[in-house]
């Protein structure tokens, strides 16, 4: 301690100089040590330490002055809360001095003191007591009309303080809207503006009566009719606190949005452009309460994103293109002497354009409409004078297209997962947008030539979006967009970020489009390309490299007959890249994209290479052995095994299956994976070059990877294995030993299942039917499947699949003993199942009456495994004639008890498959009454008619989307917990409670977890996000659902969950700080840490959310996990160890 003492005394002696290089060296080297982390100050160092500080402020040399306020920073954190207050007194003293150095100094340094004050808990007290000193001097020093940079500094300080620590400063908050409001009327458009900002960061830690008492100022102060400037500055103070306050504003808009429209009529271009972007501010943050406004805002946008009156438009949209390049000049000429600086109009058309973005991003459930208004109206701005207009207007449109493709991918989503097999119907927003692409391409193949950049980049970055949302869209088109991507190519002006978009989308269009659209242009397209392979700036040849990658492809389409000859450009293709594939001092990006490059050159078109491909080859094995390489050299060499051009790859393969078998032992995942891919095709395709003995070092590694730890690398190792026992039946002997243990290991695994299943039983397949005198493995096959049959199931399996084979004789006899054998009842149901499920509908037909009576004496029985089995007796037998049968099902309702309607709920559930049926549109008309059952007395039915509903909305949403209006108020009334329905139960000397409505509650949540995915447009999110509200604070297995719900919520639509934040953190908080008690079994503490782990999963979506700490018991709850080791470590685990990122969920099993 005392050396550290002397050694800062001596530095504290030095600044005393005269000479102001010791001066600045010493400060530097304090600035140094306070730095460091093991630094400790005894008080009267501390003391001496900010006194020197503090008069070096007031240095003559400025160079010093910086250096003393970056020391600052560290001291914050080394001195006690006495020292700071005093820097903050001397420092708040000097903002208010006649010097204005000095001023300037001191407020950098309560910047720098701010920016480091703690946000920790431990750190609050401190905190909290420099913000309220701070606080009252910059009140004071606001009231300063007399000096306006001491005003401005004061606001600016202020700013950063609310934004940083504004939940410190609650006790200030009215004083400070009570200084700030003042300002608004200051004559000094800087004070009106830095206040502005510092309300704005007010806002979203206020309490909801201050900001009321904000926004209803400021509809004061406009409803008197203020000066136009002082309208300015109140309108953009509303779209300030709209942006910052979010949902809050919400309340008070049907007041505001009058108002503003009518300060839109004012001629003066800034307030325009100030309501426009209020209204923007409006849409994002209150889509709900904007909705009836939103017909208004739409015209105004229109009639003003045209608004130039200096400007005159030529309407001939035909001109013709040479006259325009002759008279380029001229045109600059009279675009400069438009764009002068007294001409705002334009910041109007860009905000009108803007909130229009605002609207499209927001508004997914009016996109048809905005094709039919606001895409027109973009389209025709596209010839827009002003550069930065004109990016916007494309910015719009690309939005407009995101949209149009998230449209469609929940619409295939619906489909795929309702109807595979069907006829895919078309989004009616991409069959409009495909309507609109002959005039996107007309207005911006003319652009695409113009000099300005940003103008090409935005153009690209459109056209990108277009082929992303409609793939083969612009196929008519390519011929009048390859003159634009070929210009930004060779033109020398051009930048090199400007390349590499024309070549990233230049890519998109290739894998967009059929290779017959390019063919014809071969000859104009490769050159360029060529050349940018050749370009010095690495980037430029790593796209180039992968766009004549994809020109390869287009050269010779693999399994396509064509007429398109390639010879004319093998060579040159082939040479360029050879040289790029030959170096070795060039970057690791262009290295892979030149291996993987020649890899498809080989691969296409080998066969007029000849000589050259055992060259390439021989490069290949090298890359292989090269750990930088390796894993694009076994992706590219799979690719030539896999050729039907059959290349002769002999002279490599003894080399490469000994380093590929070494690759199997690596602790690389995607290595593994690619090796085991690329010795599959080997296999498959050169099993006559392959001498079996080349195999040995892969066939001993194998055994290892057969493993239930990784089902998929068990699965790729398995499907190589199945074509080793094709390929080389004598290798089978020598491994089954070490292989089929593994194997039966996963036949038991409860993990198996799928892809891995399938490969398996190829694989038990191939050896069953190779020719080999072992049959050790044979025997054990049949050993271990005899164990793991399920013999009464299969039994009853079996005697329905005979049944069907002969269905007069057995029908009958099954029916008889299904009411003649009680015992064996659920075991013959499951013969009758797969007799309905078989057999044709033209067979059945005759037997249906008796089976439907049969069905119908048992659907009231007590055992609810052998009811489920009825009902889906029931369900399927009624697909064979549906018109007869569905009324039938549906009078039972009205006749039979609530066992009975609950078997017939569930028969419907079994109705609704998974492809397209006869009774799909029968069931549209009916399926309401049968969810009129959600209203039934019995609360078993209630479930069961969730279930029903749960499925249908999972599998055919079609059926209920027009019912959701009648249904979600009994859905949602199934939320809520029923005192009624909890009782107590003793067992023993103990009380247990049991809650018979929980069952119900779960069923319900779980279809709303169902609507998210199919029905959202048909949801009010606010009204959804209540019931989930209530939900986090429900049983264990309700809030692992409303966990997941919420983290889906924050995906789909973050703005709707935003506005209900603070009602959402506390029951979050609740669950992650939860400990179980010391004296609780080992269940209930697994149980417990589940369920912090699928809560903190919820924050951490949340959390992904940028604007989502604005909401100060959120940034306390981030700030709370931060400091807290436990909660720390769950988060971290959740963002990095479990492979998702921030936003990863778990998604429900629907089955």
């Amino acid at each position: 301690m005392s050396s550290v003492s002397y050694h800062i005394s001596n530095l504290l002696e030095k600044m005393t100089s005269t000479d102001k290089d010791f001066r600045f060296m010493a400060t530097n080297d304090l600035m140094l040590e306070l730095q460091k982390d093991s630094i400790k100050l005894d008080e009267d160092s501390e003391r001496r330490v900010v006194t020197m500080l503090l008069k070096l402020l007031e240095d003559k040399n400025g160079e010093v002055q910086n250096l003393a306020v970056k020391c600052l920073a560290p001291l914050v954190s080394k001195v006690k809360e006495p020292q700071v207050e005093t820097m903050v007194d001397v420092l708040c003293s000097n903002m208010t001095s006649d010097k204005e150095q000095l001023r300037d100094i001191s407020s950098m340094g309560l910047k720098t003191v701010i920016a480091e004050l703690p946000l920790t808990s431990s750190g609050l007290t401190l905190t909290g007591s420099v913000c309220k000193k701070i606080t009252s001097q910059l009140i004071g020093a606001m009231g300063k009309h007399d000096d306006v940079s001491v005003q401005l500094e004061a606001l600016d300080i202020l700013s950063d303080m609310l934004g940083r620590l504004s939940g410190a400063l609650v006790s200030f908050h009215s004083s400070l809207l009570s200084s700030l409001l003042p300002q608004l009327t200051s004559p000094r458009m800087a004070v009106r503006k830095r206040s502005i900002l510092a309300l704005g960061h007010l806002v979203p830690c206020c309490s909801p009566a201050l900001f009321s008492q904000l926004t209803e100022h400021l509809m004061k102060e406009l409803a008197k009719g203020p000066p136009t400037s002082m309208t300015r500055t109140y309108i953009q103070c509303l779209a300030t606190i709209s942006r910052q306050g979010g949902h809050r504003v919400g309340e008070h808009l049907e007041k505001l949005i009058p108002m503003v429209v009518k300060f839109t009529g004012v001629e003066d271009d800034e307030l325009r452009e100030y309501c426009f972007q209020a209204f923007e501010a409006f849409i994002r943050r209150c889509p709900k309460e904007m909705s009836p406004h939103i017909a208004t805002v739409t015209q105004l946008c229109l009639k003003y994103m045209t608004f130039d009156p200096n400007y005159n438009y030529d309407d001939n949209e035909e001109e013709d293109e040479d006259r325009m390049d002759i008279d380029d000049e001229l045109e600059e000429e009279s675009d400069d002497e438009y764009s002068d600086d007294d001409d705002m109009s334009w910041k109007v058309r860009r905000s009108s354009i803007k909130c229009l973005e605002a609207l499209i991003s927001t508004r997914l459930d009016l996109l048809l409409s905005f094709y039919s208004s606001i895409c027109p109206a973009l389209l025709a701005r596209f010839k827009e004078r002003e550069e930065n207009v004109r990016a916007d207007v494309f910015t719009a449109f690309s939005t407009l297209l995101r949209q149009t493709r998230v449209a469609s991918s929940r619409h295939s989503l619906i489909v795929s997962g309702s109807d595979p097999g069907v006829r895919r119907e078309e989004e009616p927003a991409v069959a409009l947008l495909k309507k609109q692409v002959p005039a996107t391409v007309k207005a911006l193949h003319r652009q695409l030539k113009e000099k300005s950049i940003k103008s090409r980049q935005g153009c690209f970055c459109l056209l990108t979006e277009l082929a992303h949302t409609v793939p083969g869209a612009l196929e008519e088109h390519i011929p009048a967009l390859i003159p634009g991507i070929v210009f930004s190519l060779t033109d020398k002006s051009t930048l090199s970020t400007m390349r590499i978009d024309a070549l990233s989308f230049f890519n998109v269009l290739l894998l967009s489009h059929p290779p017959q659209a390019f063919q014809p242009h071969m000859q104009v397209l490769l050159p360029p390309v060529i050349a940018c392979i050749e370009d010095t700036f690495y980037k430029i040849t790593s796209e180039a490299l992968l766009v004549i990658q994809h020109l390869v492809k287009v050269m010779r389409p693999q399994g396509q007959a064509g007429g398109f000859d390639p010879k004319l450009f093998v060579k040159e293709v082939f040479s360029v890249t050879m040289k790029r594939l030959k170096a070795t001092d060039i970057d690791q990006e262009v290295k892979e994209r030149a291996i993987s490059c020649m890899g498809h050159i080989v691969c296409h078109l080998g066969d007029h290479l000849r000589a050259e491909v055992q060259a390439v080859l021989a490069i290949f094995l090298e890359r292989l052995k090269n750990e930088i390489t390796r894993l694009t050299a076994v992706r590219t060499i799979t690719l030539i095994a896999a050729s039907p051009l059959k290349i002769d790859m002999s002279p490599i393969l003894p080399e490469a299956l000994s380093v590929l078998g070494s690759f199997l032992r690596k602790n690389q995942r995607a290595l593994k994976l690619g090796t085991l891919a690329c010795l599959t095709a080997l296999v498959t395709h050169h099993a006559a070059s392959i001498k079996p003995a080349a195999l040995e070092p892969v066939l001993s590694e194998l055994p290892t990877l057969v493993d239930e730890s990784d089902m998929h690398v068990s699965q790729v190792s398995i499907t190589l294995l199945t074509g080793m026992a094709k390929a080389y039946p004598s290798t089978l002997a020598k491994i089954s030993s070490s292989v089929l243990p593994g194997v039966f290991r996963l036949i038991h695994s409860p993990l198996l299942q799928g892809s891995t299943l399938e490969a398996i039983l190829e694989y038990l397949q191939a050896l069953v039917l190779s020719k080999t005198s072992n049959l050790s493995y044979r025997r054990q096959c049949e050993s271990q499947l005899s164990q793991v049959c399920f013999v009464k199931t299969a039994a009853s399996c079996a005697l329905g699949s005979m049944a069907v084979g002969c269905l007069s004789d057995y029908l009958p006899f099954l029916l008889k003993e299904i009411s003649a054998q009680p015992r064996r009842q659920y075991l013959l149901l499951h013969s009758l199942k797969e007799v309905i499920s078989v057999c044709p509908a033209s067979s059945l037909s005759p037997h249906v009456e008796s089976v439907w009576a049969l069905l119908f004496q048992n659907c009231e029985c007590q055992e609810e495994g052998t009811r489920n089995l009825v009902a889906e007796c029931l369900g399927k037998l009624t697909l064979v004639n549906p018109a007869a049968l569905l009324p039938r099902l549906k009078q039972q309702l009205k006749t039979g008890s609530p066992l009975a309607r609950s078997t017939v709920v569930t028969a419907i559930k079994f109705t609704i498959v998974d492809h397209p049926a006869p009774i799909d549109s029968l069931l549209k008309d009916c399926i309401g009454d049968f969810l009129k059952t959600l209203q039934d007395e019995d609360i078993n039915v209630r479930r069961i008619a969730l279930v029903m509903f749960n499925s249908a909305a999972h599998n055919k949403p079609s059926l209920i989307r027009g019912l959701l209006g009648r249904v979600l108020p009994h859905l949602y009334k199934e939320t809520q917990i029923r005192k009624d329905l909890i009782r107590e139960v003793e067992m023993g000397p103990f009380k247990h409670t049991v809650d018979d409505g929980l069952d119900v509650r779960k069923a319900a949540f779980e279809c709303m977890y169902s609507l998210l995915d199919s029905c959202l447009e048909g949801l009010d999110i606010l009204q959804f996000l209540d019931h989930v509200e209530e939900g986090l604070k429900d049983h264990y297995d309700i809030r692992m659902l409303t966990f997941l719900m919420l983290a889906r919520l924050v995906s789909l639509c973050p703005a709707a969950v935003l506005q209900r934040l603070d009602r959402l953190v506390e029951p979050l908080k609740a669950t992650v700080t939860t400990k179980v008690k010391a004296g609780s079994v080992k269940q209930e503490f697994e149980k417990q840490e589940e369920l912090r782990r699928s809560a903190m999963r919820a924050v951490a979506a949340l959390l992904a959310v940028p604007e989502v700490e604005r909401s100060p018991s959120m940034a306390e709850f981030a700030n709370q996990i931060k400091t807290s080791t436990d909660m720390a470590s769950i988060y971290q685990s959740i963002k990095g160890g479990e492979g998702g990122g921030i936003g990863a969920t778990e998604s429900m099993d629907m089955s």
